[in-house]
């Protein structure tokens, strides 16, 4: 389970992390003193798991629990705090759980117990989702499985779309538009109405016109645009200042 952390006392969450440590299930993928950074990440890369303190400076924690209860794929939300008058507004929330400071490990350890029992009863339906790294495409008349970290970019053609990777041009039946839906999007990023490009096969990003960009991958020739609607997102996306 990938979670992160949300909170502006350091040894707090130093704290947290030392126990998170110790289970095998856990992959902390950050830890954030804003909350305000903690939303952008989130926009961006999807986790299971929100561990979140609530009196914080910019944005509170329950305002920011009510923000990520609205996404598409909510994470849990886990609550770690000293105020207990916010429960009762957590669980309206469909919080996971609610945990007052100071807590112990053995607190802590049964809340991860519970977490992933829970994890254990995803219906059908979602572990697909969950699992899906592959995608079955055609070439000519025959059916592959490609996974889709193979994936370099997708082009729009009429109401398929076009799959490059490094052995070959494969086919989907689907439009650009709803493959967009079905590819992770912390791995892939819809440059332009017509592409949509694995992020990690970008080797170089080449100022173009307009402020605009082209962005050259590994193992494939042609260049890929980053259309003027989409330089500020993808600035953002790639850190460029």
């Amino acid at each position: 389970m990938r979670c992160i952390i949300v909170d502006d006392e350091f040894p707090s969450r130093e704290e947290l992390k030392h126990f998170l440590g110790q289970y095998m299930e856990i992959d902390i993928a950050g830890e954030f003193d804003d909350p305000l950074k903690a939303l952008g990440f989130l926009q961006e890369t999807s986790v299971d798991v929100v561990f979140l303190d609530i009196n914080m400076p910019n944005l509170d924690g329950m305002s920011l629990g009510k923000l990520i209860s609205k996404f598409k794929r909510s994470p849990q939300i886990i609550f770690i705090t000293a105020y207990d008058s916010y429960a009762v507004e957590a669980f309206g929330i469909r919080a996971f759980d609610y945990i007052m400071k100071p807590y112990s490990e053995e607190r802590i350890k049964d809340t991860l117990d519970r977490l992933t029992r829970s994890k254990g009863e995803t219906s059908p339906g979602e572990k697909e989702v969950q699992q899906q790294n592959k995608l079955t495409l055609w070439k000519g008349d025959k059916m592959f499985v490609l996974p889709l970290k193979d994936i370099s970019f997708c082009e729009a053609c009429e109401r398929e779309t076009k799959i490059f990777t490094p052995g070959g041009v494969y086919m989907s039946k689907l439009k650009i538009s709803d493959l967009e839906e079905k590819l992770p999007k912390g791995k892939f990023f819809r440059s332009h109405r017509s592409y949509i490009v694995n992020l990690d096969k970008i080797v170089e990003i080449i100022p173009w016109f307009n402020t605009t960009y082209n962005l050259k991958l590994s193992d494939i020739d042609e260049k890929i645009p980053v259309s003027r609607s989409k330089v500020k997102e993808f600035k953002s996306l790639m850190g460029i200042g």
